[in-house]
């Protein structure tokens, strides 16, 4: 027996699984065969997406363009609001999930504004296809198509157009019969190296997906089509059954469009008595609002929402209008072209899209499904409207309208209970950070954890005397998260930690550690205590009267600690000038103050001596002041509270280590260090490491048959 396509994309799909199950992370070599089809399946979609509009839009009548525009256009814009509608329902049946990251760069990216007039008009249409700017190829592919309705001999052009996309269907389904290999790959690399934490938040998804459509397939589309014409509600799904039957099992839409045809005219035969000739539209209808987003379609966007608070950072409520303009005219394309770009457009990370193709094998069955009820509800309510059938009765509309508020809040309420057993497990992160350790084993210290015994009187330099003892004794302050802190087995790990070792090893000498108080910074740091202090000690003026720096090793930025739900009030300067009185903790550092003055003249500052203590005081205060490489730390042990580096021009923080009695023989050391362990790329390598969380979780191999059952 010969399997047709259906059947062999699930053969491929349970064998991608199986095998990913079987190698474990070998799968990862696959990636590049996965990367590979991807790219296929987006090569033809654009060229197509521009010959088809021109070609469909072109080919209508005067009259045809009229009737589509004025009555099946305003139809198909109402389907699109109440699609989207149903997209910004999804992020209420994710259920909340606490969450909180090391620090990212991308905190400190100025994002640019938002370019409509290049997102959607094309100044060079070329430029638009080269550069996927779906957008503006539909745009200019659609005003094209309408200036050839009143072209003579148009046809010439036409048949052009209809012999490129004949070629390019070809290409399609060629590259259409490689989909049960292309997700083999897939589905091997997911299954091979998910995380089952992230498997459990994927089900979120598809459970709130199929709840969302089967509402709109069996309820809300067919009940607008009994609410507003003679066609009762039972009527429209049992009549249209086979066809349902047949897209769902097929998975194609095109395939029964012939059959979603005559069952309307069926429809409007038996209930709604219409002309002849106005029971013959959905043969118009039909085919030209194929070419239109279809409820369905618009669905797919609930990926981007889903994706955003998959990764950590839900997507604000103020960039849902802008997801749902753009995202309706980038369906004009393919899905395969518009999430990728609509992830970007959102910052989004856009290695999320292999889950969107992995969950389309599920999705896409009811997708279709809901797409063919779509068709009928248009071709029906469309008719209708251009025969003089539709009937606005008002007290129907209210029942409609109640009923449909009762199944939403049920089915969204639903769906957010059951989707919180699949979220998976509880935070985590401030075990992850209390669990760091040194990268590599950079040598043995004596670790003080109080005052330690007073070193030797100077002789000569500090540096003479570190020469001597063949030791060097390196202060740390025990409140200086990530560059020193304890870790849950109770040893004193962070980066600038990690760098006195590397010192000690470098000078080839012993190593001590000793804790010291910040009073140094105002009394100076006595050679008694250590030889320097290495503790991302901030650089500021009235500091250096005190004590002697050293060259900066690296720049923080300063930035707002806030509650989550006020990331988006101290999103810019102007934001936080506008906000008034703001009560704001500041570290006890005159750089810190001295700049919040400066920039946010009404704040009142309370200033602290520790991080901490602002953290206990939380409730009586708007932010805290702190660095953003430091604060996204803190944010770890606080996952309720978010970094915000306030734009435009973020304002830089300078750590250097404190040498100790000023001596400059040593000063002169630790700078050529210091540029030493720049170019030697250690400091990028502590700083991934200790500030962005780069392997903070040990890896874990991958549970594989191969591996684990068989002990190959």
């Amino acid at each position: 027996m010969k399997l047709g396509l259906t059947a062999k994309v699930f053969i491929g799909l349970a064998a991608g699984i199986a095998v990913g199950l079987f190698i474990g992370e070998r799968a990862a070599s696959l990636q590049v065969w996965a990367d590979a089809y991807i790219k296929l399946l987006q090569m033809t979609v654009l060229p197509y997406v521009a010959m088809s509009l021109i070609g469909g839009l072109g080919s209508l009548t005067r009259q045809e363009a009229a009737r589509l525009g004025s009555r099946v256009g305003l139809l198909l814009l109402g389907f699109s609001v109440v699609a989207l509608a149903a997209v910004f329902l999804f992020p209420l049946m994710f259920p909340p999930i606490q969450s909180a990251s090391f620090f990212s760069t991308t905190l400190l990216e100025d994002t640019p504004p938002l370019d409509l007039i290049g997102l959607y008009i094309p100044a060079n249409p070329f430029y638009a296809l080269a550069n996927n700017v779906v957008p503006a190829v539909v745009l200019f592919s659609a005003l094209l198509g309408v200036a050839l309705i009143g072209v003579r001999d148009k046809q010439i052009a036409l048949g052009v157009i209809a012999v490129l996309n004949n070629a390019l269907e070809g290409v399609a389904r060629f590259i259409v019969s490689l989909t049960p290999y292309g997700l083999f790959a897939i589905a091997a690399v997911v299954a091979g190296t998910f995380d089952p934490e992230q498997a459990a938040k994927l089900q979120v998804y598809l459970l709130a997906y199929v709840a969302i459509a089967l509402l709109l397939t069996f309820w809300v589309l067919p009940g607008l089509v009994a609410a507003l014409t003679p066609i009762p509600h039972r009527a429209v799904l049992s009549c249209t059954r086979d066809a349902l039957v047949m897209a769902f099992t097929t998975g194609s839409l095109f395939v029964v469009l012939p059959l979603l045809v005559e069952k309307s005219r069926q429809l409007l035969r038996t209930y709604a008595a219409l002309p002849g000739e106005d029971e013959r539209l959905p043969e118009v209808i039909i085919p030209a609002a194929y070419n239109f987003p279809h409820t369905a379609k618009i669905m797919s966007l609930s990926f981007v929402l889903f994706a955003a608070w998959f990764s950590g950072a839900p997507l604000p409520l103020k960039d849902y209008p802008a997801l749902g303009t753009t995202g309706i005219l980038t369906l004009f394309g393919s899905l395969n072209v518009a999430v990728p770009f609509l992830l970007d457009m959102f910052h989004v990370p856009a290695d999320t899209f292999q889950l969107f193709l992995a969950t389309s094998v599920v999705n896409a069955r009811f997708g279709t499904l809901l797409s063919a009820v779509h068709t009928i509800a248009v071709a029906l309510i469309g008719a209708c409207a251009a025969g003089g059938a539709l009937r606005f009765d008002a007290g129907k509309l209210l029942r409609f309208a109640l009923t449909t508020a009762m199944f939403v809040v049920a089915t969204v309420g639903g769906t957010h209970l059951v989707a919180e057993r699949f979220a998976g497990s509880g935070y985590d992160r401030d075990k992850v950070l209390a669990g760091m350790h040194a990268i590599r084993n950079r040598g043995e210290a004596h670790v003080f954890d109080s005052a330690a015994p007073a070193l030797p009187p100077l002789t000569g330099s500090v540096l003479d005397r570190i020469r001597s003892r063949k030791l060097v004794r390196v202060g740390y302050f025990e409140d200086s998260l990530p560059y020193a802190f304890t870790n849950s087995a109770g040893e004193l790990v962070g980066l600038d930690v990690e760098m006195a070792y590397q010192l000690a090893r470098d000078l080839g000498v012993g190593l001590e550690l000793v804790p010291v108080s910040r009073t140094l910074f105002s009394q100076g740091l006595d050679p008694a205590l250590c030889d320097l202090v290495m503790s991302g000690a901030v650089v500021t003026a009235d500091r250096a009267l005190h004590v002697l720096y050293s060259t900066p090793y690296l720049d923080e930025t300063l930035a707002f600690i806030v509650a989550d739900y006020r990331r988006a009030e101290f999103a810019t300067w102007d934001d936080v000038v506008a906000q008034g009185k703001l009560r704001l903790g500041v570290p006890g550092a005159s750089y810190y103050v001295d700049n919040i003055r400066a920039r946010v003249p009404m704040a009142q500052l309370s200033v602290f001596t520790d991080v901490q203590s602002m953290f206990a005081q939380s409730g009586q205060l708007d932010a805290f002041i702190l660095t953003a490489e430091r604060g996204s730390a803190y944010t770890l042990l606080h996952p309720e509270y978010s970094v915000v580096v306030p734009k435009p021009q973020p304002i830089k923080v300078p750590l250097a280590y404190v040498i100790a009695g000023r001596d400059g023989p040593l000063a002169t050391v630790i700078d050529t260090w210091i540029d030493l362990k720049k170019k030697d790329g250690t400091i990028d390598e502590l700083f991934a490491h200790w500030i962005q969380g780069r392997n903070a979780v040990p890896h874990v191999r991958r549970w594989s048959v191969m591996d684990d059952v068989l002990h190959w």
